[in-house]
């Protein structure tokens, strides 16, 4: 089975832009971590404004929200 990716968006980029660098270095080891097994990592759900069920994962002082958008039947 091959890792999964995760796709940041452009804010988060920024955000990153914006932080010391050994918090850019842990938060993009913990998206890695995320892309290759999202399920080991949502500390809990939540809906959002489309009604999606969104990840949210604590890390450290962050607060990292994602979800599966893996294709049916694949």
């Amino acid at each position: 089975m091959s890792a999964g990716r995760l796709l940041n968006d452009i804010e988060v980029l920024e955000f990153l832009r914006t932080i010391r660098p050994a918090d850019q270095r842990d938060l993009l080891r913990r998206f890695r971590e995320i892309g290759a097994s999202p399920d080991r990592f949502a500390d809990y759900p939540e809906r959002d404004s489309v009604g999606r069920s969104v990840g949210v994962h604590v890390f450290g002082r962050f607060a990292i929200k994602f979800w599966d958008d893996f294709p049916i039947g694949r």
